[in-house]
């Protein structure tokens, strides 16, 4: 998990859309475990309440589950709700803004479309988060 300091969107935030990258990514399945608390902030060196803050973004939206006693497990339909909401919201935001600036560069669509396939024959993709699960947790 990468967390970036100087960036603008707080620590906290960058911690639950990790989390989620995770899901989508499939590192975390539903039903199981998910990092704890405590792991994430030892791995990235940050204050666990600002590692839990992270999680109850995600608990709030459903995509993690709380159980005492229990370890942190990933909600079942966590996954669909996660790539709907993604889709919905972030990619045609991005799209939007790929548009736009392409535009202004007065690029063609078949350009863009050319930038965007070399782009993922020459990006397989990103690892997945390397924190450890944690089989059992508080919180």
């Amino acid at each position: 998990m990468r967390i970036n300091f100087d960036s603008l969107k707080p620590v906290y935030m960058q911690i639950a859309e990790a989390v989620e990258d995770d899901i989508i990514s499939g590192s975390l399945t539903e039903g199981g475990a998910a990092y704890s608390q405590l792991i994430i902030a030892r791995e990235l060196a940050v204050n666990p309440a600002t590692a839990a803050k992270g999680i109850n973004v995600l608990v709030a939206k459903g995509i993690l589950e709380k159980q005492r006693g229990a370890s942190m497990t990933v909600a079942h339909g966590a996954l669909q709700r996660l790539v709907k909401e993604r889709r919905e919201n972030r990619f045609r935001q991005l799209v939007a803004s790929i548009v736009s600036e392409a535009e202004k560069l007065k690029l063609s669509e078949s350009e863009v479309i050319t930038e965007i396939k070399n782009h993922y024959k020459n990006n397989a993709g990103d690892a997945a988060l390397s924190v450890p699960k944690e089989g059992n947790q508080d919180e």
